[in-house]
């Protein structure tokens, strides 16, 4: 009879009654359905704590009990600033109302919301709603660092009891994953106060970065691209030339003088440095396409409430390219970014599809051009993935032209924005770029921006959650563990460390006091991807045990074997581990 949207919204009422009946002296904020539940933010005393959720879900289901109707109130605007004469939120809200705007309230038992509904009509469409209270969080009023911070309490539901305890499943395997938890507990990368939203790479998370770095270099060396890097701060005219000072000014970090102007800005992107490199000299139709690649480190700045570990930051960096061609090579050139990215996305087991991002309202350049730029993208994603094979998103380009967003999904079915293609024939005119032609005359190429990892913090966020950190041997920052039995083992162990480092293999030995079954319980807690055990018998025989990880022992294995195989296995790039020697 309603729909889920108008269950979760009338529970929120609840969840602000239960809070009433439970509270002294509660402001209440707003209280909103969202995707899987809803939340209320309230003014109260003192934080909820984790027994203050359970009072409050028990008072809920006692409300619920009672025999009360939703009844919807229409009131004047003195009227309303009457009732809620003692809710400053709520005052403030009526006073941001439009003069003439009808203002309706919502009375359920002793509890009365401003809101504009709707409601289920009575508590007894609510008995059989599947619902739990999540936690408790800070969020500030109305999302402004300069308003006060108040409580919020999240919580779920849903139409039956089946697809609640689904989702608490799906929340609980979440939070197994969390690439805040795991990454700092396998020692990948910390957060520090000292920077918010900029993380500090370790030594282990530092390898895996840089195996992921030269893994792009390799490829994309093969397919002709050039690898360029540029300053980190630029003089504003930089930026107002490219179109980004007034479309992007407020996501920079700008450096201001004694006298308050603002002469140089931190990039939040590589677009403009390139179009600055290309210009360094003239280029004919010969020589295209050029392909700039860089990874530089990037900033923008971020809402303190908006960071999110490494899925949301302030410094990062984008195995960025821009790519310049002619005309003629629109669809070749982005045919051959989707065969990089359907080789990336394999060797990380993740699937992807495709969003054409259309025309913004404060779009730059010259309409025509747009509509033209808008036609090419849609013909290269309908030849390569079917006339519904994409979707469309109208009025979500960059304000220099349509992009083609390349949404992943993980393990747990979630979808990341990662990769993005865009075409943009707007920034080569911005910056005069040129190229000579076969008749002689001068035309101005296409640039197509591009990122296939997107931010590599990003990514690796989505990679650690999507793994759980079990990653691949290959990218693993250790590849194998080595323990001895004893201290007698000790020097073979590091004979057995040798061989493998020989062939870049990435080792480390536990040669420190303790026993050995916690030695390898620590490569376990570390997720390395095989443990090695050497005792006397593996002396004798110059062989290995090994330990694989979440598997099975194998015993004896012919040390020149072991390192054949894991040779192998890097190399191919598999993402699950052999168990056949």
């Amino acid at each position: 009879m309603f729909d889920i949207e108008t269950i979760r919204h009338s529970l929120a009422h609840v969840m602000a009654y239960a809070v009433q009946e439970l509270y002294k002296d509660v402001k209440f904020g707003i209280g909103p359905a969202i995707e899987n539940g809803f939340y209320y933010d309230f003014d109260v005393e003192k934080p909820f704590e984790p027994e203050d959720l359970q009072k409050i879900e028990d008072k809920m289901r006692e409300i619920i009990k009672r025999d009360v109707p939703f009844e919807r109130i229409v009131l004047s605007r003195d009227e309303a600033l009457k009732t809620f004469a003692d809710q400053p939120y709520k005052v403030e809200l009526i006073k941001d109302l439009p003069e003439g705007e009808t203002i309706t309230a919502y009375r359920c038992g002793d509890f009365i919301d401003l809101c504009r509904g709707p409601h289920v009509d009575e508590f007894k469409y609510l008995r059989n709603v599947a619902f739990k209270l999540d936690k408790s969080s800070t969020a500030y009023w109305r999302g402004s660092e300069k308003n006060k911070m108040l409580q919020r309490i999240y919580a779920f539901a849903f139409l039956d009891k089946d697809e609640l305890k689904a989702h608490l499943k799906f929340i609980a395997e979440a939070k197994e994953r969390d690439h805040r938890k795991l990454g700092p507990a396998l020692d990948l990368f910390m957060l520090s106060d000292t920077a918010p939203g900029m993380p500090y790479w370790l030594p282990k998370g530092w390898k895996l970065f840089n195996t992921m770095i030269d893994f792009w270099r390799e490829e994309h060396e093969a397919r002709g691209y050039e690898e360029i890097s540029s300053p980190q701060i630029n003089s504003r005219q930089l930026w107002i030339t490219s179109g980004h000072w007034d479309h992007y000014r407020d996501d920079m970090f700008s450096i201001a003088t004694e006298e308050g102007d603002t002469p140089f800005a931190v990039k939040p992107m590589n677009c403009p440095n390139a179009m600055v490199v290309y210009k360094r000299k003239l280029h004919s139709y010969r020589d295209f396409p050029i392909r700039y690649s860089d990874c530089d480190v990037l900033h923008r700045k971020e809402g303190s409430g908006t960071l999110h570990g490494l899925l949301r930051v302030q410094m990062f960096r984008q195995d960025d390219s821009h790519n310049f061609i002619r005309p003629d090579q629109i669809e070749s050139e982005i045919e051959s970014i989707f065969e990089i990215a359907d080789k990336f996305y394999k060797i990380f087991n993740l699937t992807y599809r495709c969003v054409l991002s259309t025309r913004p309202d404060d779009f730059m350049g010259d309409p025509a051009l747009w509509d033209e730029a808008e036609r090419v993208l849609g013909n290269v994603l309908e030849k390569r993935f079917g006339k519904d094979g994409y979707q469309l998103n109208e009025g979500d380009g960059a304000f220099y032209g349509p992009k083609i967003d390349l949404l992943m999904k993980d393990a747990l079915g979630r979808e990341w924005q990662t990769g993005t293609i865009q075409l943009d024939f707007q920034l080569p005119r911005n910056f005069d770029l040129t190229y000579t032609d076969k008749d002689g005359s001068r035309q101005t190429p296409v640039v197509v921006h591009r990122v296939i990892y997107g931010s590599f913090e990003r990514f690796i966020g989505i990679l650690i959650e999507h793994t759980k950190g079990e990653f691949p041997l290959w990218l693993s920052p250790v590849q194998v563990g080595i323990v001895p039995v004893s201290e007698e083992q000790f020097d073979y162990a590091q004979e057995v460390a040798n061989a493998l480092k020989a062939h870049k293999i990435r080792v480390e030995t536990d040669l420190h006091d303790g026993g050995m079954g916690a030695k390898v319980n620590n490569f376990r807690k570390m997720k390395t991807p095989y443990t090695v055990i050497v005792g006397n018998e593996e002396i004798a025989n110059k062989s290995v045990s090994i330990k694989i990880r979440g598997g099975k022992q194998i015993n004896n294995i012919p040390l020149d074997k072991f390192v054949s195989v894991l040779e192998k296995q890097i190399a191919d790039k598999d993402f699950t581990l052999i168990e056949q020697f």
